[in-house]
C-alpha cells in the first residue's frame, strides 16, 4: 500500500496543483499587468468549476456510499474533502495577496478601485446620487421572515447580507440581488479614474434599503452550486432527447449549494444561519479578501487596451505554408497530407474546405461530429449551406457537453431546420472525437477528404488554445472514419480498427499493446521509447503499464498540462518517466502519442486524453500520421515542449512542480511556435 501511494497521486489534489500553476502565472511579474489578471480570473473560475463538478460529486458519493474509495490512493470521498478544503484555503490566501498587489500596480496606470473609507466628500455625494438614480430602483431586497421564506440563491451570482435589528431588539436578515445586467458592475467615479463594484456600493448603502433597522453586520456572499448531473441515468426514452437536455440545464441551475464564498467575517451565529438555510456543512464556507467575482477584470483592461506593455505582444494565426489558399482546398489535400497547428496557424483553410465542399457540385456527403461551437460559427453556416445545396450532411451534435449544452441545442435546431440529420450522441457514451469527413464522387469515381483533429470545430478556441488538425486523402483512414459514423448514426459504437484508434473498445487496448511492444524492444537490450502529451492522465490501467515499461527501461517522457496521477522518478518505479506541465498564454490542448524509437515510431493526434472517461466512456479517435514530413513535424513539436524551461514545470519524485532552474537560453516553446510561423509566413509570401 505504501508504494502504490507514492506512485500515484489522487486525481482532485492534482487539478489543485494544476489550478495552482495558473496562478503562478498571475504571480508572475514577468507576465504583463493585464494577463496577469487574466490568469487570476482564470484561477477563480476553474475553482468554481472544481467545485460545481468535482467537489459535487464526491459529495454525492458520500450519499451513496461513504466508504467508497478511489482506485489509485484509496482516499474516501470524505478523506479527499478534508484533504481539498484546506489546500484551497491556502491556495486563496495567495490569491488574496496577488490581488492586493496587482491593484496596487493598477493605480501607476490610473487605475483606484476603492472603497468608501478612501473617498472625498464630493465623490460621496456623486455615489449616493448614483446609487439613488440608477441602481436603487432597480434591486429587489428581501427581508427574511414568517412571510417570506428564505429566497432562492442562483449559482455563482452575488448577494448583500444584512444582519438587522428591529426597534424591539430582534434580528432578521436581509438579502439583495447584486447581479443586474441593467447597470454596470465596474463604476467609473464622477468620471475620474477611481472605481467601485456596484456589489460593494450595494452593500454600503444597505442602511438606506432597510430604512426604520439598525444594520448590526453586513457581508457580499456568493453560492457555488453542485453542477454534477449524470444525463444518462435520468434519461427517459419516451422524451425527446433535445427536449429532456433543455430540462436537465434547468435542474443543474437548482442543485444543492457545495460553497458559500463572503467578503466579510460575521458573526458564527449568522454563518451557521446561512448554512441552516442553504443546508450547507459549515466546513464549505470560505472567506475572500478578493472580489467574489473578478470577471470584472475584463472590463479593467478594456480601459488600458492602449497601454500595450500592460499586454501579450499581439499575435495573430499565420497563413500555413503547406497551403496555397489561391487553389482549391481539397484538391491540395488530395495531392498530399496536410497538418494546421492551432492558434500558430489560421483555421482558414479548414474553413475553406468546408465552403468549398458545400459549394461543390460532386460532393455527396458530409459527416462530422461537433462539441463545442462558437457562438458565430461559420462551420455551422457551411454545414447549413451544403444541406441547402441538397448533400447528405449528417452531424453528431454532442448535447452533454458541459456548460455547453443550451449553445449546442440551438445549434442543433439550426441544422434541422436546414435539412441535416443531426445525431443527438449515444447512451452511456459521450461522443469526444473531432472527425469530419467528406466524400466526392466524379466520374464514377469516389474519393474522401477525412480530418481528424485534437480539439473543437471552434474558431474563437482555435486562436487560443494549441490544437493540432490533420486532412488526408487517405482511402483507410475515410474508410474507418465512414465506419465511425455509421455506427454512430446507428447508436452503436467501433469494435475494431486497423489504423485509427478509436474508443471506447479500440483505443485503450491498442494503446497498451504499443506500450507491450516497447517493453519487449527493452527487454531484448534495444533502445525503447514513449513520448504523449495530453491534458490529464489518470486511466489506472494504462499508468500500471507505464509503471511496468519505466521498470524494463523504457524511456517516457509526458508532457501533461493538467492532472497526473503518476508520480515520475520514484527510486525502483517510475525512474524513466519524467513529467512536465505548461501552463502559458495559450491553453494547451493537443494530445499527441509516440511509440518507439526514431526510424520505427508511430505518431498519432488524438482527441483522447488517458482518463478512463475518455478511454472507456466516449467515442474519442486517434489517427496515425503516415506523411513522413508531418510525422517529423509533430515529433519535432513534441521535443520543443520537453526543451521549454519558461512556462514548464518539472514534476518531481514528490508529485511537486518545480520550474527548473534556466541554465540553459531560455525557451518559451509557444513563442518559439509563433516566431517559427511567422517566418514560414514570410516565406511563403515573399
Amino acid at each position: 500500500m505504501k508504494t502504490q501511494q507514492k506512485i500515484f497521486m489522487n486525481r482532485e489534489l492534482s487539478w489543485l496543483k494544476f489550478n495552482e500553476r495558473v496562478l503562478e502565472e498571475a504571480e508572475n511579474r514577468e507576465v504583463p499587468l493585464c494577463e496577469r489578471l487574466t490568469f487570476a480570473s482564470i484561477y477563480q473560475s476553474n475553482l468554481d468549476e472544481f467545485f460545481m463538478v468535482r467537489v459535487g460529486s464526491l459529495i454525492d458519493q458520500m450519499l451513496l456510499d461513504k466508504n467508497m474509495k478511489e482506485n489509485k490512493t484509496k482516499m474516501t470521498p470524505q478523506e479527499q474533502i478534508d484533504a481539498i478544503i484546506p489546500q484551497v484555503q491556502k491556495l486563496n490566501r495567495r490569491k488574496d495577496s496577488v490581488y492586493e498587489e496587482m491593484m496596487d500596480s493598477l493605480k501607476e496606470h490610473n487605475i483606484h478601485l476603492v472603497n468608501f473609507q478612501k473617498i472625498s466628500k464630493k465623490e460621496s455625494e456623486y455615489l449616493r446620487a448614483y446609487f439613488q438614480a440608477e441602481i436603487a430602483p432597480l434591486i429587489s431586497p428581501t427581508i427574511i421572515g414568517k412571510r417570506q421564506p428564505f429566497p432562492f440563491l442562483k449559482n455563482k451570482e452575488i448577494y448583500a447580507v444584512a444582519v438587522l435589528e428591529t426597534k424591539n431588539g430582534k434580528e432578521k436578515l436581509g438579502i439583495i440581488p447584486c447581479g443586474n445586467e441593467t447597470f454596470d458592475r465596474l463604476i467609473n467615479i464622477s468620471g475620474k479614474d477611481a472605481y467601485m463594484l456596484s456589489e460593494e456600493m450595494i452593500l454600503h448603502y444597505v442602511p438606506r434599503i432597510f430604512k426604520g433597522y439598525h444594520v448590526k453586520a453586513k457581508t457580499l456572499i456568493r453560492i457555488t452550486r453542485n453542477a454534477d448531473i449524470d444525463a444518462d441515468s435520468m434519461y427517459d426514452e419516451d422524451l425527446d432527447y433535445r427536449d429532456f437536455m433543455v430540462e436537465l440545464i434547468k435542474k443543474r441551475k437548482k442543485l444543492a449549494p457545495v460553497r458559500m464564498e463572503l467578503s466579510r467575517e460575521m458573526d458564527g451565529e449568522i454563518i451557521d444561519l446561512l448554512c441552516e438555510y442553504l443546508e450547507l456543512e459549515r466546513k464549505y464556507v470560505f472567506y475572500t479578501q478578493t472580489p467574489l467575482d473578478l470577471s470584472f477584470v475584463f472590463k479593467i483592461q478594456d480601459i488600458l487596451r492602449k497601454e500595450t506593455e500592460l499586454f501579450f505582444e499581439k499575435r495573430v494565426p499565420q497563413r500555413s505554408p503547406q497551403f496555397n489558399e489561391e487553389m482549391p482546398i481539397m484538391d491540395q489535400i488530395e495531392k498530399e497530407d496536410k497538418l494546421l497547428s492551432y492558434p500558430y496557424e489560421s483555421m482558414r483553410p479548414f474553413l475553406k474546405m468546408l465552403q468549398e465542399a458545400a459549394e461543390d457540385k460532386d460532393v455527396v456527403s458530409i459527416k462530422m461530429t461537433l462539441y463545442r461551437v462558437a457562438k458565430q460559427s461559420k462551420i455551422i453556416a457551411s454545414l447549413i449551406e451544403a444541406a441547402e445545396n441538397g448533400k447528405d450532411v449528417t452531424i453528431l451534435v454532442e448535447l452533454k457537453a458541459r456548460f455547453d449544452e443550451e449553445n449546442n441545442i440551438e445549434w442543433s435546431r439550426q441544422l434541422e431546420d436546414a435539412g441535416c440529420r443531426v445525431i443527438y450522441g449515444l447512451d452511456g457514451y459521450k461522443v469526444h472525437s473531432k472527425l469530419c469527413l467528406i466524400t466526392r464522387k466524379k466520374k464514377g469515381k469516389v474519393s474522401y477528404i477525412t480530418q481528424i483533429g485534437t480539439g473543437n470545430y471552434n474558431e474563437k478556441t482555435s486562436r487560443l488554445y494549441t490544437d493540432l488538425s490533420l486532412m488526408t486523402a487517405n482511402v483507410d483512414i475515410a474508410l474507418e472514419a465512414a465506419e465511425v459514423f455509421q455506427a454512430l448514426s446507428m447508436g452503436e459504437t467501433v469494435e475494431e480498427t486497423d489504423h485509427l484508434l478509436v474508443a471506447p473498445h479500440c483505443l485503450q487496448n491498442k494503446v497498451i499493446h504499443m506500450i507491450d511492444r516497447e517493453i519487449e524492444h527493452a527487454k531484448a537490450g534495444e533502445p525503447a521509447y514513449i513520448g504523449l502529451k495530453m491534458n490529464s492522465l489518470t486511466d489506472k490501467k494504462i499508468m500500471e503499464k507505464l509503471i511496468k515499461a519505466s521498470k524494463a527501461g523504457v524511456k517516457i517522457d509526458m508532457v501533461i498540462r493538467g492532472i497526473c496521477c503518476l508520480i515520475p522518478g520514484v527510486k525502483g518505479e517510475t525512474d524513466n518517466i519524467q513529467v512536465r506541465s505548461i501552463v502559458g498564454r495559450y491553453l494547451e490542448h493537443s494530445r499527441i502519442y509516440i511509440f518507439g524509437t526514431k526510424g520505427r515510431e508511430k505518431v498519432y493526434i488524438a482527441s483522447a486524453d488517458f482518463m478512463t472517461r475518455n478511454t472507456l466512456r466516449r467515442v474519442e479517435v486517434a489517427v496515425p500520421i503516415y506523411n513522413t514530413d508531418i510525422k517529423m513535424q509533430v515529433i519535432e513539436m513534441f521535443i520543443t515542449m520537453l526543451s521549454d524551461n519558461v512556462k514548464a514545470r518539472e514534476e518531481d519524485h514528490n508529485g511537486n512542480y518545480i520550474i527548473p532552474k534556466n541554465q540553459d537560453t531560455p525557451l518559451n516553446s509557444q513563442e518559439f511556435f509563433y516566431k517559427q510561423a511567422y517566418l514560414n509566413a514570410e516565406n511563403v509570401n515573399s
